[in-house]
């Protein structure tokens, strides 16, 4: 049996890359977000009519009819998207960073400190979970700023979570913004492999930890809120996809988007409080940084920088939701709907039930050379 790979998490976050070639960033995103700002835009293709018309250009002419079929085309698909958003998720509750209390378990590195930081910039109260040790003061604050309360506790606990909730409350005020970040370490071992212990903590870090969290947090939402709050669970793409090599994770995640949905058909008589479910690819973190993604292009690795700012757009925007980054996430459910024979090819092709298993033979390499030199 061979032993797991265990990816520790200490670093904030990995140090800037050496300059990438233009090229690094022609990724499909990149053409999603142009597309979307371009031809797939409903006022774009309203200015192209009015521009038509300016011409002076017949009604009856073919390229006229065509723009404004386009048009109204487009027009009508995002009036139904809007619509299918309001009935699904109600309207947006009013979010003011002033009144608001942030807590954040995992907050004391990677994506969770950024949004932390982005929220003690707006002057929100911030309270971050995390199990870090620091040193004092100073290097606490050097680390997550200024503005930041930091509680020590590990949200695996019941008892402890319990605890710091009384803590929270008396020197912040009841949380109206819960965010789960917090993560268990990448064990990279095939199931076989994978020691029942290593297994047990990352279900107790990812899935029993927010299951704690919000049933110690949320009561106090409902009671005391009076402008409702936001609960955000950050999960990922891998606990639908489940890519050999991950068991662990991606049961994980599997179970903590589950929670999350069950979570949302049972609060739906709260309309005030909103939920959104974050389902992320690949970040550049140190908990998946010795993983290589089989296409840059179609999967690109995405910078925590980018996704804290998705996340705390859609929180201030007081709506719910599924946010899914980066572009070929969002077409996750197509995958499960497609025939089993077409998602076996979809699955070679892509690679991704190798990169894990890559990822240790690429390690292993680069230890042994270490060992060498």
């Amino acid at each position: 049996m061979s032993t797991p790979k265990v990816i520790t998490t200490n670093s904030v976050l990995p140090a800037s890359s050496s300059q990438k070639p233009w090229s690094h960033h022609l990724t499909i995103d990149t053409l999603y977000r142009v597309l979307q700002r371009t031809l797939l835009s409903p006022f774009i293709a309203w200015i192209v009519v009015l521009c038509l018309r300016a011409q002076v250009t017949p009604p009856t002419a073919p390229a006229f009819v065509g723009a404004v079929i386009y048009a109204i085309f487009l027009s009508a698909l995002f009036v139904a998207q809007t619509i299918n958003h309001r009935v699904a998720h109600g309207l947006p509750r009013t979010v003011d960073s002033d009144q608001e209390v942030v807590l954040i378990t995992g907050g004391a590195s990677g994506l969770g400190l950024l949004i932390a930081q982005s929220y003690a910039m707006k002057g929100g109260a911030v309270a971050v979970l995390d199990i870090r040790e620091f040193g004092g003061i100073d290097e606490q604050e050097g680390i997550l700023g200024e503005g930041v309360c930091y509680y020590r506790c590990d949200v695996g606990v019941r008892k402890e979570v319990e605890d710091v909730k009384k803590r929270v409350e008396k020197e912040l005020g009841t949380p109206t913004i819960i965010i789960n970040c917090a993560a268990a370490r990448i064990n990279g071992a095939a199931l076989l492999d994978l020691p029942v212990d290593a297994f047990e903590k990352t279900v107790r870090t990812n899935l029993m930890a927010a299951f704690h969290l919000y049933q110690v947090f949320l009561p106090g939402i409902i009671a005391k809120a009076e402008n409702g709050g936001t609960i955000v669970t950050i999960s990922s793409v891998l606990g639908q996809l489940s890519p050999a090599g991950l068991t662990d994770y991606s049961a994980s995640k599997a179970g903590l988007s589950a929670l999350h949905r069950t979570m949302e058909s049972e609060l739906r008589e709260h309309e005030q409080i909103k939920m959104l479910l974050v389902e992320t690819g690949q970040m550049a973190t140190p908990l998946f940084d010795w993983v290589r993604t089989p296409s840059h292009f179609f999967a690109p690795v995405l910078q925590p920088v980018e996704v804290a700012r998705e996340i705390v757009a859609a929180i201030d925007s007081g709506h719910g939701g599924v946010l899914r980054l980066p572009a070929f996430a969002k077409l996750v459910n197509l995958y499960a709907a497609l025939p089993g024979a077409i998602q076996q090819v979809a699955r070679y092709v892509s690679g991704i039930d190798s990169a894990v298993a890559s990822g240790n033979r690429n390690d292993h390499r680069a230890a042994k050379k270490r060992r060498v030199d």
